[in-house]
């Protein structure tokens, strides 16, 4: 697929990010509008920016190390495009203010609130909703497709979720795929991503709990088929639709790859109260490094955290 670049305004980024307040974006200088979370980031507006949505990550100590993560970024879109999926027209922007760690920002063009697959499910019967989630499974189907070709050389992964797929306005029967913020592929078997990069997002005195039990589980989980699959449905449950989980089953296992166990409603179960006890413990964390930052240390907390989330 090819790839469709978008500009941003580097003057805008610069102007926005001097004048954030990360706690409350809504009151920044230039301010902002939460449209979205990520389990790791937001999604955002810039009032000054009608045509893209942004997410923000305040994760580098240089510029060079910066300049690393968009080049693997850009390199991680570039493929996921060749494995014939879908993206959004995109663009990165790097801005180092005085006193602030350097944050990279993504953006990508706007597309309709009410075509994001979590929405659509909710306004689609039941047969239409289905067939949105065989859409989605046939592109995550790429993935593994991908992978097979190339064997060892590259190896793709991918976070399947509902959230992530946004329906064109124009063609039904296409998906755009938008969560590449954090680029997961192995290059002759070595991991691109540095999982202790991603530990920043996470308080410093307890980044060894989640080193320890949480980080290997996350960063392997989105290579294997089964698992990106059994997390597609079973984000049906957070998504308050758990009639559709078993039909679902069906039709993702008519797409599993050859040699891969089936999806049962017993393992949806289990996995998605394991998933849910991962994602609220690690958010309940960030939460307290908040409460500890902004309230006993006076200090800027970079990040941006959402507010309550239903599971």
């Amino acid at each position: 697929m090819c790839l469709e670049k978008t500009m941003l305004s580097q003057n805008l980024l610069h102007d926005f990010e001097k004048g954030l307040n990360p706690q409350k974006p809504a009151e920044s200088k230039i301010p902002a509008r939460i449209v979205g979370y990520g389990e790791i980031s937001a999604i955002f507006e810039i009032a000054e920016d009608k045509y893209h949505v942004y997410k923000r990550l305040p994760l580098f100590d240089s510029l060079r190390a910066a300049r690393q993560y968009q080049k693997m970024y850009l390199e991680y879109c570039g493929l996921l495009a060749e494995a014939g999926l879908y993206l959004p027209a995109h663009d990165t922007g790097i801005v180092a203010a005085a006193g602030r760690p350097v944050a990279l920002y993504i953006a990508q063009r706007k597309l309709p609130d009410a075509n994001f697959g979590h929405k659509l499910i909710h306004h689609l019967d039941a047969g239409s909703s289905l067939k949105l989630i065989e859409l989605a499974t046939r592109e995550i189907a790429k993935i593994w497709e991908f992978n097979h070709v190339n064997q060892s050389a590259v190896e793709l992964a991918i976070d399947g979720q509902l959230s992530n797929w946004v329906r064109d306005p124009e063609n039904t029967q296409r998906l755009y795929y938008i969560d590449t913020s954090t680029p997961l592929f192995c290059k002759q078997g070595v991991e691109q991503q540095n999982p202790e990069l991603l530990l920043k997002s996470a308080p410093g005195f307890l980044r060894w709990i989640i080193r320890r039990f949480f980080l290997q589980d996350v960063m392997t989980r989105y290579y294997s088929p089964g698992l990106v699959f059994m997390d597609l449905v079973a984000n049906l449950y957070k998504e308050q639709k758990p009639e559709l989980i078993e039909p679902a089953i069906a039709r993702v296992n008519a797409h599993l790859p050859p040699g891969q166990a089936p999806l049962t409603k017993g393992g949806v179960d289990k996995y998605y109260k394991q998933d849910k006890l991962i994602w609220v413990v690690f958010l309940g964390l960030r939460r307290l490094d908040r409460f500890i930052t902004t309230r006993l240390l006076w200090k800027r907390y970079e990040f941006i955290l959402p507010g309550r989330i239903r599971r």
